[in-house]
């Protein structure tokens, strides 16, 4: 592999490689490295003959990952550019029909608006071959302490602010967007918004990732969890 050359754009102008270097004191801390655990069980199962894109890879940290294990994965960002990150739009892919067996989209069509969503999707339609799976991991917007202050306070608690995610859904309307073009294999969830859990999340998030493992394995019913990882697989026509 040729020498690095990184191109930042957007956040990680002022961020940097931010998903590389995790901040202890960031909120999101525990479900993120939750997510790469179950993430990592799951790319491991595709076969290294396959090849692979994770598209809004941001720093390709599983491209790095599983590149140098001898997987066939490169990575687009629209913000991001390196050696195995090419810069482009997920909803325009610069990719033939049919090129890859497995596509990786995680966290990222929150950050589309409705309509770029569908189009991301139907890019990905394009560009998977038949049989081919899609790994999502979503923030959902109903998940449970957002439950309770849209009944109370008739306020719903946003996974993030409205510029950043303004694509925010609840994982039913996820399930729907995707019905029409895959078919969706196991669905886990990560987070379910108990009062205690997130209010220590917020406040000290490295000291409680071995809580988050409890919740996560007995608790973590999909629809009331902060986080849904999705594996799909492409209907046939």
């Amino acid at each position: 592999m040729k020498k690095n050359k990184i191109k930042r754009f957007g956040e990680y102008t002022t961020k940097k490689d931010y998903h590389l270097n995790l901040d202890p004191k960031w909120p999101f801390l525990p479900v993120y490295l939750e997510k790469m655990d179950y993430v990592d069980k799951l790319i491991e199962s595709f076969s290294k003959r396959h090849r692979i894109i994770d598209l809004g890879c941001g720093e390709g940290v599983l491209v790095k990952k599983y590149y140098k294990k001898g997987f066939n994965i490169v990575g687009l960002d629209l913000n991001y550019q390196s050696t195995l990150v090419t810069k482009g739009d997920i909803t325009n892919l610069p990719y033939q029909d049919k090129s890859f067996n497995a596509v990786l989209c995680l966290d990222v069509l929150e950050h589309l608006n409705f309509h770029d969503q569908n189009k991301t999707l139907k890019e990905i339609i394009r560009i998977l071959k038949p049989d081919g799976k899609l790994l999502l991991s979503l923030p959902n917007l109903a998940h449970l302490a957002s439950r309770f202050s849209f009944l109370f306070a008739g306020k719903l608690l946003r996974t993030s602010g409205i510029d950043r995610h303004p694509g925010d859904r609840p994982l039913a309307e996820y399930k729907k967007i995707l019905k029409p073009y895959f078919k969706i294999i196991r669905i886990k969830g990560l987070f379910p918004t108990l009062p205690l859990i997130s209010i220590f999340t917020l406040l000290i998030p490295s000291k409680i990732i071995w809580w988050h493992k409890i919740y996560n394995r007995l608790l973590a019913w999909p629809p009331i969890c902060f986080e849904n990882i999705i594996l799909t697989q492409k209907l046939p026509k």
